[in-house]
């Protein structure tokens, strides 16, 4: 079972007893504003178990599961996967992502998470990159990939059949090995 320890965080495996908690506190209007709005609850379960947990058995990562270990509360997930898409320039690049419930907002727990993400990344998986995507209205999760020492790739951006609207075209940032922790 997959653990990272931070100063504050655990990211750790998915248990089945994460999905209700999860849902509940991300499956909400402010925190699925940019992807695509909040989902019937049976739907929003549906990527923890089908993608999520795959991934975990499959890969050995995946977008693990948040725990603030000062209370044992799920904030959220960060971690990494395989870029899937047809219209996808950077299908089979290592992704991270992150989606944390409002209530951890604003408290450095996602870019906490991110770091040692990328450290997971680049040391144990030797990915030579990792790419991340987002939409240009969302400022927030941009911010952090640039504080990440993400750079924005507007030469990799792609329209993605799955989002219109204000949440097209999917952005990518992207940072590679040698630019990790200099």
């Amino acid at each position: 079972m997959t653990a990272i320890e931070t100063q504050r965080l655990r990211l750790r495996d998915w248990t089945e007893a994460d999905i209700a908690p999860f849902v509940r506190h991300t499956n909400t209007p402010e925190v699925m504003r940019w992807l695509g709005g909040p989902l019937p609850p049976d739907e929003a379960e549906k990527p923890v178990r089908e993608r999520i947990m795959r991934w975990q058995e499959e890969l050995g990562f995946t977008f693990w599961a948040i725990e603030r270990k000062a209370d044992a509360e799920l904030l959220g997930f960060c971690g990494l996967k395989i870029a899937e898409g047809d219209t996808s320039p950077v299908a089979g690049d290592h992704e991270i992502g992150w989606r944390l419930r409002a209530d951890a907002w604003g408290q450095g727990y996602a870019k906490e998470a991110a770091i040692a993400s990328l450290d997971y990344a680049f040391g144990p998986l030797a990915a030579p990159h990792v790419v991340a995507l987002t939409c240009i209205q969302n400022e927030a999760s941009w911010g952090l990939m640039e504080k990440l020492g993400m750079t924005r790739r507007a030469d990799l951006d792609y329209v993605d059949p799955r989002f219109t609207g204000e949440l097209s075209p999917t952005i990518v940032y992207r940072i590679e090995r040698s630019d990790w922790r200099r």
